[in-house]
């Protein structure tokens, strides 16, 4: 965001008429709070948060609010933009003071930014403790005072936020919890800078939605048929564990995969041949058989972990699958067998001459598989990519997919009732569906989670995870409309 607002200025855009949208747009946002005539609490930093908070107590005054700003630091000391904006507010500077926040109907955060590399402590510290127990809402600017933008860590105090405006573009930290929790409602407001910055900056790191992966989405075509949108195989678990692999199964199916073939354990044929109907059913033995079933390219995509064991009999099969043409999403019990011996798996993947690998992790099997990496969640996914050779997509309330380029995605969709078992091997069988149609593997892991939680969003509490595939086709219906939900 420092480089889109230095293009900006590059581009032909004062750093004032920035400063002066931001404002106004935080002013905006303020009058859905509160009616003129409410008091309203403006805290301001030394940096460009407290400029854009100058702006918005100056047209906030101006609009006949009860404005009073509160000044972290010297009014001398400020520089540049924000000392400018804070000559033209004509209204009195407080000092900083949390004896001062009483019968407030708003608070606007402009303490501090995305930026800030420290713990907040002394009386910043004081102020958002008493601003968070006072129950006042808080309008924070850019991010919540104390959130680190990047990772949506908070490493000290941090001001609970109603509702966050942004410029230009989100942040990671509006999407990583706890930021997501803390931001409240997150709001993006155009300020001015042209979109055409973006085509001069990397952007790796993308909100996942359809707006990322929507146009290459693999739709039916009038003139296709079943063996043309792939066929996909979902290697099931011996007799006692068999239900995992059906849900996987049954997500490949709704998700539109031409063929499902479910490859049994021999002990398990009868319980499997028992519930299965459209989608197919086929015995094997051991990774040779396995390797036999894959032999047939039509067989472009196979799902393999889910109730299938932990050991060396699973580390065997996933080498198998794995030496297969096709593409292979790693789940579960696949992933845990190779805990501590990364090495094994990353060779075979490495050796590969064709089709894409995905890795389903949630954070526990995360850990197992790749030890203790460092950094923010965003980063140790994208780590985990770099070192297995594969995308990784790393479950949870705010599950981030990682390619080897180190392209992210970082999924905002998922409700709480979506934590329920058997939900991750639904998501690995959309995720195999979408690899079976040629969809290319990072688009597939990130359209797979949100077609997933938008599934659970929409189904509501109560959900299990055989409701899941049985949910798909509504999203579907309204993504192909252009009517997603959120």
């Amino acid at each position: 965001m420092g480089r889109a607002d230095r293009l900006a200025v590059a581009h032909g855009v004062p750093s004032l008429a920035l400063v002066e949208a931001a404002g106004q747009a935080v002013a905006d946002a303020a009058r859905r709070f509160v009616r003129p005539g409410q008091r309203v609490a403006v805290l301001c930093g030394p940096g460009n948060n407290g400029g854009d908070g100058f702006v918005a107590a100056r047209l906030l005054k101006r609009a006949s609010y009860d404005v009073r700003l509160f000044l972290a630091g010297e009014r001398t000391a400020l520089k540049g933009d924000a000392a400018e904006m804070a000559r033209r507010f004509d209204g009195k500077v407080r000092p900083l003071d949390p004896f001062q926040l009483e019968s407030l109907n708003l608070v606007i955060d402009g303490l501090f930014g995305a930026g800030l590399s420290r713990p907040i402590d002394g009386v910043a510290a004081e102020v958002i403790a008493a601003v968070n127990a006072s129950g006042t809402p808080v309008l924070a600017i850019d991010v919540p005072s104390g959130l680190d933008g990047a990772t949506g860590a908070a490493s000290g105090p941090v001001l609970q936020a109603a509702e966050t405006i942004t410029f230009f573009r989100r942040k990671p930290g509006h999407l990583l919890f706890p930021g997501r929790a803390l931001c409240g409602s997150v709001r993006v407001a155009d300020i001015g800078i042209p979109p055409r910055v973006l085509s001069e900056i990397p952007v790796r790191t993308f909100a996942n939605g359809p707006a990322l992966w929507g146009e290459r989405f693999p739709w039916p075509s009038h003139g296709g048929h079943k063996y043309a949108r792939g066929h996909a195989v979902v290697v099931s678990g011996p007799q006692h564990a068999t239900g995992a692999a059906r849900l996987g199964a049954r997500g490949a199916l709704r998700a539109g995969a031409g063929l499902v073939t479910v490859a049994s354990p021999l002990d398990a044929v009868t319980v499997n041949a028992a519930h299965l109907t459209a989608i197919m059913l086929k015995p094997f033995e051991g990774p040779e058989g396995l390797a036999a079933i894959l032999e047939d390219v039509r067989k472009n995509a196979v799902l393999i972990g889910p109730g299938g064991g932990v050991g060396e009999p699973m580390r065997r099969l996933v080498e198998a699958a794995l030496r297969s043409p096709a593409s292979v999403v790693l789940d579960a019990d696949a992933l845990t067998s190779f805990a501590g011996d990364l090495a094994r798996l990353r060779t075979v993947i490495a050796g590969r001459s064709s089709g894409s690998v995905v890795l389903t992790p949630h954070d526990g099997e995360f850990a197992r598989l790749f030890g203790s990496l460092s950094g923010s969640r965003l980063e140790r996914a994208r780590q985990g990519a770099a070192e297995s050779g594969a995308v990784v997509l790393l479950k949870g309330s705010d599950t981030v997919v990682a390619a080897p380029d180190r392209r992210a995605s970082i999924n905002a969709n998922a409700p709480p009732w979506l934590a329920a078992a058997g939900s991750g091997d639904v998501l690995g069988g959309i995720i195999t569906g979408l690899l079976a149609q040629g969809m290319e593997a990072f688009d597939a892991a990130s359209a797979a989670a949100w077609l997933h939680g938008a599934a659970a969003a929409d189904f509501g509490p109560g959900l299990i995870a055989e409701d899941l595939p049985e949910h798909l086709p509504v999203v579907l219906k309204r993504l192909r409309q252009g009517k997603p939900s959120i």
